[in-house]
């Protein structure tokens, strides 16, 4: 399929064919009919893609903030890699669209195959030929609506979010500052709300037609007739509300409002516009400024927008979805009329043509639609109605009947996964490696599957999973997705006679890991390798040996000052992805596990009340003790990971992967000079795709990685019931 696309790094714009989206369980898969240009959003961040490296970092003072804050957590090295992996990868562009229901996903009820629906998601409804949109970021278009109007349905609903955050009522007079597309519609929905309207823009244009849409005056915001207007309509007390609606670094659209607001009034922030509040004025009216969040409650949160769960309708009566249900109501009754605000509909393959006279200028727009098909949406609908359901193909599990055969020629590689931590700390790593060829890659969206194929050089990519395990040329599978998938996916790889390596964690739950020694069992295949890459890091390797050998019982203490995670991050969705720790705890409790050289024998964990800190002691069976101390409330400037292992009057000290020490009868110190953190990623990559060139062991044994994903889940049980848990050794 086709989507539009754009490299950050280089502003490129480009219609790439990429792999069509998979229709995951949770929502449905939609055949675009229309998609909604937002002139303001979208050239927006299209102009920003032009700009030269130091105006990127002007115009996003908070990316330069995270970029900083990364550098101090993982050094230049791989933060230069993450950065130029994200500016040099083709980044989506739509968020508004109308389409046809195409395929249905598990869990769905609400609509069908060949239904109509309108779509809103900067990461779901895209301007491309396919997306899979999530069920509360769709709802069904209302007979009688048009689909090249009900394409308009999320911008409708930023406007409508904005409408509410200012609480007009009848016979109120509101002031809409930036007549675009937004704006046009703010207009709209104040007049049909029972408010008097009064228009600010320096178009002259814009300004007509929001009178033609329901404004009672309007005018250039430096002219004296927009006061004139105001004071007439409001008997000189000023507007009840303000609708910032505008763009730009300009500072008038806020001293304008205090200028024009009455005492008391409210301003709501819709556009993103220059916010430096004049005092004086907003003080002395006390002025009340609300900022109006996208589409409404539900924005931003993933548990809403990924996983489908509804907010109750008795405490958020207007969220996302119910939202969007609203404006395409006002469509079919004919409240709002967005016909009039269609400048220009362009076929979707001159997209690259259309973007640039928008930027260039020669095409003057208030909206601007992508038509994807000669005919109108209902004739699709009429054709899809008429085709059978397409079924999803179950997946080939074939046992492999010599999971330890030497390969001959190149080491065949898919990823299953190609997300930030794939792209930046494994794929770097293989492409170009000698003896290594990069076959497939398969992703849920498309466009992150063809960053991938271009960017490491990948023979092809799909969004279909069967198309790897299916291939016998492939010989090892890399499952780098979310953690909720990689029990089940590593079962399949298995089951398929692939050789696995698997991102940690191997499981979430006793049951997953259960079932994956189960398809270990069933297939004779133990070919397994999880992501615990902290044993193969040169620097501990070397500081463990110049440690050697100790006699007596050794005592270890594990820092990890892990920071708090940004809002909206997938970590935080615990209920599926697991706890923070079951996600990447393993990593610690394998390092210990590796330097005391044994199996944990049990587990205690507590955890201070209010916050995500941990303290995990695991006791090992010759009478060592490791301290696990994971907190999220330390200093950002601190090191990440700091480790002590004491025994036979020997110290060994690692201070965050860059500097080592050893004290004893001699003293070792790594060298002082800064260097680049090397967690063992690479490392630990050339030793999976030796043993499987070779068909030599694993480079870990799966015991260890069983006895280590027990050890990890077991801190969920050990914190709920308060005393240790005695594990049962290798199952």
């Amino acid at each position: 399929m086709k989507q539009v696309v754009q490299n950050y790094k280089s502003g490129e714009l480009a219609v790439l064919d990429v792999p069509v989206p998979g229709c995951k369980p949770g929502g449905v898969l939609v055949r675009t009919a229309y998609s909604l240009i937002s002139t303001g959003t979208e050239l927006m961040k299209v102009s920003e893609a032009g700009m030269s490296m130091l105006g990127k970092a002007r115009s996003r003072p908070d990316q330069v903030a995270k970029v900083m804050q990364s550098v101090a957590t993982n050094g230049v090295p791989a933060t230069y890699r993450k950065v130029m992996g994200k500016l040099d990868s083709y980044t989506p562009l739509g968020y508004s669209l109308c389409g046809v229901v195409e395929q249905v996903g598990a869990g769905i009820d609400d609509v069908k195959v060949g239904d109509l629906v309108a779509c809103a998601g900067n990461e779901h409804a895209l301007h491309a030929e396919l997306n899979w949109v999530p069920k509360n970021l769709y709802t069904p278009v209302p007979d009688g609506v048009a689909p090249r109007h009900a394409a308009f349905g999320t911008v409708g609903s930023i406007a409508l979010q904005g409408v509410r955050q200012g609480e007009p009522q009848l016979g109120d007079v509101a002031l809409v500052i930036g007549l675009g597309l937004i704006g046009q519609l703010v207009v709209q929905l104040l007049s049909a709300s029972g408010a008097v309207v009064v228009g600010v823009d320096p178009d002259p244009a814009r300004c007509e037609l929001a009178e033609r849409l329901g404004a009672a005056a309007t005018g250039d915001p430096a002219s004296p007739a927009v006061e004139a207007a105001v004071a007439e309509l409001t008997g000189g007390h000023g507007v009840d509300q303000v609708y910032l609606a505008a763009g730009g670094g300009s500072n008038q659209p806020v001293e304008l409002a205090a200028h024009l607001s009455r005492d008391r009034g409210r301003v709501v922030d819709i556009g993103k516009c220059r916010l430096d509040l004049p005092w004086n004025a907003y003080y002395e009216k006390e002025l009340d400024v609300r900022f109006s969040r996208s589409y409404g409650p539900g924005r931003y949160d993933p548990e809403y927008e990924l996983e489908g769960r509804d907010y109750p309708i008795g405490y958020v009566r207007w969220t996302e979805r119910r939202n969007l249900a609203c404006f395409l109501d006002l469509l079919a009754r004919d409240r709002v009329d967005v016909d009039p605000l269609v400048s220009h509909v362009a076929d979707f393959d001159d997209a690259v043509e259309t973007y640039r006279s928008l930027k260039d200028g020669e095409l003057k727009a208030v909206a601007v639609l992508f038509r994807y098909a000669e005919q109108e949406a209902e004739a699709v609908a009429e054709a899809v109605a008429e085709a059978s359901e397409v079924a999803v193909p179950a997946v080939r599990r074939a046992a492999a009947s010599a999971p330890a055969r030497p390969v001959r020629g190149p080491v065949r590689l898919a990823f299953v996964g190609a997300g930030n931590y794939a792209t930046s700390m494994l794929l770097p790593h293989l492409a170009g490696r000698e003896g290594v060829e990069l076959s497939t890659v398969v992703t849920t969206t498309a466009l992150s599957a063809a960053n991938a194929e271009r960017k490491f050089g990948f023979r092809r990519a799909t969004t279909d999973l069967d198309a790897v395990l299916g291939d016998p040329s492939i010989d090892a599978v890399f499952v780098v997705t979310r953690h909720s998938s990689h029990a089940d996916l590593t079962q399949k790889a298995l089951l398929a006679g692939k050789a696995v390596f698997v991102e940690k964690p191997l499981a979430l739950t006793e049951d997953e890991l259960a079932g994956v020694l189960s398809a270990v069992e069933r297939s004779g295949n133990d070919r397994l390798q999880v992501g615990f890459n902290r044993r193969f890091a040169p620097l501990l390797q070397e500081a463990r040996k110049r440690f050697g050998d100790r006699t007596g019982p050794a005592s270890l203490r594990y820092l990890v000052n892990a920071g708090r995670l940004q809002h909206g991050s997938w970590y935080l969705q615990q209920g599926s992805e697991g706890s923070r720790f079951a996600g990447e705890g393993g990593h610690f409790v394998d390092t210990a596990s590796w330097l005391l050289g044994a199996d944990p024998v049990s587990v205690y964990a507590v955890a201070p009340a209010g916050n995500e800190d941990l303290q995990v002691v695991l006791r090992y069976p010759d009478g060592s003790t490791a301290t696990i101390s994971y907190v999220t409330t330390g200093p950002a400037a601190f090191p990440k990971e700091t480790l002590d292992l004491v025994a036979d009057g020997k110290v060994l000290r690692l201070d965050d992967f860059v500097r080592a020490q050893v004290y004893g009868p001699e003293k070792w110190v790594s060298s002082r000079l800064p260097k680049a953190r090397d967690k063992g990623q690479n490392a630990e990559l050339a030793a999976f795709v030796r043993a499987v060139r070779t068909g030599g062991p694993m480079p870990v044994p799966l015991e260890s990685l069983v006895a280590t994903t027990a050890a990890t889940l077991a801190v969920g049980a050990g914190l709920a019931s308060g005393v240790p848990v005695t594990l049962a050794g290798p199952r």
